[in-house]
Order: structure tokens, then sequence, then C-alpha cells
């Protein structure tokens, strides 16, 4: 199945006395990046997220943002920075003093400084917030991972109709191939008599004529390999496989065939049809650019 490197997933819930919030939001990228934005004190959880999601994710530029809350308080405590506190209570008399304003200070109002008041919470089971975080984490996986199958099954239906249609291009193209050696000839022919003025042509080189031709502008063994391409891109779009990088290079391959068509077709037809077949091709190019 074919994952698009876009995608969202939440998760929320409360696990052994934790709140946790998972979010994990991707773009295309060309190999796995991993960022996160984790609450003050849980660094630790950085390089278990980023190895817990690479297990699932191949690649795509991943950010990951996570809330972590205890509902239970037990264990916490508020701390008195007492040097501080008596160095506002000394600023707010020294104030009092020389400009002669009231002195009311109350410990209520001291409190309200900043720092002077600080929760000190308990210590941070890492094990225990760790199982949390992955059990919410996995409810954000799996909602962001069904959110790129889906867009993932959308870019494979259009590139496989694409690739019908190339299909079809280059099936013109081989029936139109062998019509314009005839042309050729045909043209050939009319001024080897128009110049000869009644001189019969000489058959033999006429013949020799067709075949140099022929071998200039044949173009089967390219269309069969765009068609042998063609059934490669079928076959990794359906392999369930991260084939994002081999679609890329299967691409410029399908790109380089239908270039030397084109750079042996002089019949305006042809070079139509293979301008239709490069403006697909450049279609699906676009649209792998965001395939894992």
């Amino acid at each position: 199945m074919v994952h698009s490197m876009t995608g969202y997933g939440r998760g929320q819930d409360v696990v052994d006395g934790l709140a946790v919030v998972v979010e994990i939001k991707s773009v295309n990228h060309r190999y796995y990046e991993y960022s996160s934005r984790l609450p003050r004190g849980y660094g630790f959880l950085d390089d278990k997220l980023k190895s817990y999601l690479q297990q699932r994710i191949s690649r795509g530029k991943v950010d990951v943002f996570v809330q972590v809350h205890a509902l239970e308080t037990a264990g916490s405590e508020v701390v008195v920075d007492h040097a501080l506190a008596q160095s506002y209570l000394e600023a707010l008399r020294d104030l009092s003093q020389r400009y002669g304003v009231r002195d009311d200070v109350t410990a209520a109002a001291l409190s309200r400084y900043p720092e002077v008041l600080t929760i000190q919470q308990a210590a941070i089971d890492e094990d225990k917030t760790w199982e949390a975080v992955r059990i919410v984490a996995e409810q954000a996986l799996e909602r962001f991972i069904a959110m790129r199958q889906q867009e993932g099954a959308r870019m494979r239906e259009d590139i496989l109709s694409r690739g019908e249609t190339i299909r079809q291009a280059v099936a013109a193209v081989e029936q139109r191939s062998p019509q314009t050696v005839r042309e050729h000839m045909e043209k050939v022919e009319t001024r080897m008599r128009e110049l000869l003025q009644g001189v019969p042509v000489d058959e033999a080189r006429l013949l020799n004529e067709a075949a140099v031709y022929a071998d200039k502008v044949a173009v089967a063994e390219e269309t069969v390999r765009l068609n042998s391409h063609l059934d490669q891109l079928a076959q990794l779009l359906d392999s369930g496989e991260a084939v994002g990088r081999k679609l890329d290079f299967l691409v410029q391959e399908m790109n380089r065939e239908t270039n030397t068509i084109g750079s042996k077709c002089s019949d305006l037809e042809l070079t139509r049809i293979v301008v239709d077949i490069k403006a697909e091709i450049e279609k699906i190019r676009e649209q792998i650019q965001n395939i894992e």
C-alpha cells in the first residue's frame, strides 16, 4: 500500500495518573527527519519517541508535540526562596524610606514577586511516563498512518491512471512509426523522380535509403522499455513497501526513453504524442515526490 509523506495524527488519554497528549505531523522529505517539542524536564522521551516512530515511518519530516500533566500532585511541594524574598523586602523598604511612602509590604504581596515561591514537582518516574506516552503515541501514530494511507491511495489511483494514458500514447507511437518510414520513402521517391525527369529510379538505392532511414527512426527498443517501466510502476505501487526512491529512479528512466523517442521523431504527429507523454511523466514525478 502506498503511503503519502503528508499526515497528521493526534492521541489524548489519561494513563496511570498522567494526562498525555501526543500530536504527529509530517511533510515530504528525502529522508526521515525527526523533531519534537517536549515539556521541560521530559527530554528523556526524545530518543525513545524518535526510535519508536521510525519503526513505522521511513521517510518524511516528522514533527512531534507532547504534553504531559500529572493529575495527582502528591510529592510536590511549594519552596520559598528566602534569600530572594529578603532581597525584595530590603529593596521595598529602601524605596519606602527614600521616597517617603508607606511601608505596607505583606507576606501575600511579597509571595507574588517572581521566583519567591516555586513548586517543586515530585521526581519523574521515567519508565512510567514513557509507557504512558507510548500508549498515547500509538493512538496518534495509527491515525497518522491512516491519513497517510488515504492520501497514498488517491495518489496511487492518479499515477496508475496517468500510466495507462502513457501506455496508450506509446501504442500510438508504435502504430505511427512504420507509417512515417513509408511516407518518407514516398517523398524521397517523388523528389528523385522530379530531379531525374523520367530517368528510371534506382530501386536498390531507394531500398538502401529506406533501410538507413528506418534504422534512424526505429523506436521499438525504446517503446518496449517504456512499457516495461510502466509494468514496474504498477508493481511497485502494489508492493506494500516504501517505494518513493525507487519510483523516483523509475520515472527518470521513463523520461530518458521518451526523450530518445522524441530525438528520433521528425514527424509532427509523433512529436505531439511525445510531448503528451512527457507531460504525463512530469505529473507522475510531481506526485511521487510525496510518496514515502
